[in-house]
C-alpha cells in the first residue's frame, strides 16, 4: 500500500501564460494602425448615428443613466476649471495690462474672446475627455474583455445601439449644457477680477454685451457639440476594441485620452480658422 494518498478534487497548478509582446501597430501607435483606427472611428460614428435615429428607440433608459452619471462626475471639475482659468491666467494678466492704460472698462471686450470663443468650449472638451471619456472607455473595455458584448450579440441585442448610441447622444447634449455652465463660471471669474480692482461692473458688462454676438454664441455651442461627438466616438471605439485583460483596458483608456486631446486641438484650430474666414465681421474691433 502506497504511503502517498491523493486527495479527491486536487488539481495540478496551471503553468503561467506566455507573455506575448505587443507591437506598436497593435497598440495603435504605428502609422498605418493610427489611420486604420481613425477610419474605424469614422465608421463607428456613422453606424451609431444611423442606428440611433432609426426606431425603435430602446436606449432611453441607458441614455438617462449616462446623462446622470456624466453630470455627477463632471460638474465640479468643469466649474472649478472654468472659474480658475477665467480669473487667473486670463483675468489677472488682462486686467494688469489694461490697468496700465487706464482702460479696465474694455475688459469685457477681451472676455468675449477669452471665455466665449476659447475657454468655455475648450474646458468643456478637456473635462469631458479626461473625466467622462475615460470612464466610458474603461466601462466598455471591461465589458469587452469579459465578453459581455459577445453575449449581447448572441441574445440578438445590437451593442452599438444599446451601448454606443446613448453615450454618444449624452455627450453631445451635455457638451452644450456644460458649455453654458463654463460660460457662467467664466463670467463669475471675470466679475471677481473687476471687483478686485474696485471697478464698477456696469462698464464691463456693457462692453461684453455690445461686443458679443449671437453668431459667436452659436459657434461656441456648435464647437462644443462637435467636441462631445468626437470624444464619445474615440472613447467608445477604444473601449469596444480593447483586448488583453485589465492591462489592455488600461492601455485603451490611455490611448483614448491622448487621441481625444489631439483631435480637440486639431478641431479647435480648423473650426476657428473656418469661422473667422467665413465671417470677417468677427475680426473687427467693435
Amino acid at each position: 500500500m502506497s504511503d502517498v494518498t491523493v486527495r479527491s478534487g486536487s488539481r495540478k497548478p496551471r503553468p503561467p501564460r506566455p507573455v506575448v509582446p505587443v507591437s506598436g501597430a497593435a497598440r495603435g501607435w504605428g502609422g498605418s494602425g493610427f489611420f486604420t483606427q481613425l477610419g474605424g472611428m469614422g465608421q463607428l460614428a456613422g453606424q451609431a448615428i444611423s442606428r440611433g435615429l432609426r426606431p425603435p428607440f430602446s436606449y432611453g433608459g441607458e441614455f438617462a443613466a449616462q446623462v446622470s452619471f456624466i453630470v455627477r462626475i463632471c460638474w465640479m471639475p468643469l466649474i472649478v476649471t472654468s472659474f480658475a482659468l477665467s480669473f487667473g491666467p486670463a483675468g489677472v494678466q488682462a486686467s494688469g495690462f489694461l490697468g496700465l492704460l487706464g482702460a479696465l472698462d474694455r475688459l469685457g471686450t477681451l472676455y468675449v474672446l477669452i471665455v466665449l470663443r476659447v475657454f468655455a468650449p475648450l474646458v468643456t472638451a478637456i473635462v469631458l475627455a479626461g473625466v467622462a471619456g475615460t470612464a466610458i472607455c474603461a466601462d466598455l473595455g471591461a465589458r469587452e474583455v469579459r465578453e459581455e458584448t459577445d453575449a449581447l450579440r448572441v441574445l440578438g441585442v445590437d451593442p452599438i445601439k444599446s451601448l454606443v448610441v446613448p453615450r454618444l447622444f449624452a455627450l453631445m447634449l451635455l457638451s452644450v449644457v456644460f458649455d453654458i455652465w463654463a460660460l457662467l463660471a467664466g463670467m463669475a471669474g471675470a466679475t471677481l477680477v473687476v471687483i478686485q480692482h474696485h471697478q464698477p461692473l456696469a462698464p464691463f458688462f456693457s462692453t461684453f454685451i455690445s461686443n458679443a454676438t449671437p453668431l459667436e454664441l452659436g459657434a461656441s455651442f456648435a464647437k462644443s457639440a462637435i467636441y462631445g461627438a468626437v470624444i464619445a466616438v474615440v472613447c467608445c471605439y477604444k473601449g469596444i476594441k480593447a483586448s488583453g485583460g485589465a492591462e489592455g483596458v488600461g492601455r485603451a483608456v490611455n490611448q483614448s485620452v491622448v487621441i481625444a486631446f489631439l483631435l480637440i486641438g486639431a478641431i479647435d484650430y480648423v473650426f476657428s480658422q473656418l469661422l473667422l474666414a467665413t465671417h470677417p465681421v468677427l475680426s473687427e474691433v467693435r
